[in-house]
């Protein structure tokens, strides 16, 4: 999940995510996407100002 989130955060796209790495489907990257929020709205997550 960690090498997915962290592909997307590094502003690569869903498609080339998913042609480097095979075994993976769009299913699987919206379950990253979806536990992230989970993990988010649980942990109150915000950003820190810069």
């Amino acid at each position: 999940m960690e090498l997915i989130l962290d592909l997307l955060a590094a502003d690569q796209s869903e498609n080339d995510i998913l042609a480097s790495y095979p075994g993976l489907v769009r299913a699987d990257i919206l379950a990253c996407l979806a536990y992230a929020s989970h993990l988010a709205h649980k942990y109150k997550a915000f950003p820190i100002p810069a």
